[in-house]
């Protein structure tokens, strides 16, 4: 069950971090679209008949990996942006499926262990009277997008609005295994949002087609006490030698 606040406690992140000055763009896709890009260990989550796909730039900052106290400093900030779509693990629980994720710092790159699909890029969100600007284009290749939003009021968040925003675990697949890797942080504060840009090849990228209509569009300053837990696998074979990925 789809919840607005978190399923679980994270007692010893793997890392802190806050999420912040992000929005979320979701566009409804036909399941059979995106089932193609999701590992068969997974059931493509539908909402009213119809598969989602989001689009979400974010500022990361006070980054803490393990080791470095609450206390303590973080990271300097810099932006990330992930396309991602909503599943359930065939156990019943549910969560992302990330189609890829972009980030302006190296040392995210190291969750590729455990198949987090990182593109070093460069990247960038900015405020300019009352839009917020997100622009990245990946290092290699031809991938970029461009994002120009205007925040609205707040809102209370509607069924469907917890439905695409709330997920509590994300899986990834590495190493012949899937992995599952929990979050815990407070509930995102939302506002409506209006798109005054909206330029991106990253759909294409990952082979989704045309969706099947106009995104629905949300904005929240974000959540600043993220817990990630450490990745564990699924399903473990034992007695299996592991394959690459």
């Amino acid at each position: 069950m789809v919840a607005y606040g978190a399923e679980q406690r994270v007692r010893l992140p793997a890392l802190r971090a806050g999420w912040l000055t992000q929005t979320f763009v979701h566009w409804p896709f036909r399941p059979e679209a995106v089932r193609a890009l999701v590992p068969g260990e997974l059931v493509v989550d539908e909402y009213e008949g119809v598969a989602w796909v989001g689009l979400t730039p974010l500022v990361m900052a006070d980054v803490r990996p393990p080791g470095v106290p609450a206390t303590a400093p973080g990271l300097p900030t810099f932006a990330e942006t992930n396309l991602r779509t909503y599943v359930r693990h065939r156990h019943g629980r549910d969560g992302l499926w990330f189609l890829s994720l972009e980030v302006a710092s190296p040392l995210m790159l190291a969750a590729r262990a455990v198949g987090a699909p990182y593109h070093l890029g460069t990247l960038s969100v900015s405020r300019d009277g009352e839009t917020v600007s997100y622009v990245g284009s990946r290092r290699r290749g031809w991938v970029s997008y461009r994002l120009v939003v205007r925040p609205g009021a707040p809102i209370e968040p509607t069924e469907r609005d917890v439905w695409l925003i709330s997920r509590w675990r994300a899986y990834t697949r590495r190493l012949g295994m899937l992995w599952e890797t929990p979050v815990e942080h407070e509930p995102w504060p939302l506002a409506g949002a209006a798109v005054d840009v909206l330029e991106e090849t990253l759909t294409a990228a990952v082979g989704l087609p045309a969706p099947l209509g106009e995104p629905v569009v949300h904005f929240s300053e974000g959540v600043r006490h993220v817990r990630l837990g450490p990745s564990r696998p699924c399903a473990p074979r034992a007695g299996r030698a592991l394959a690459g990925s």
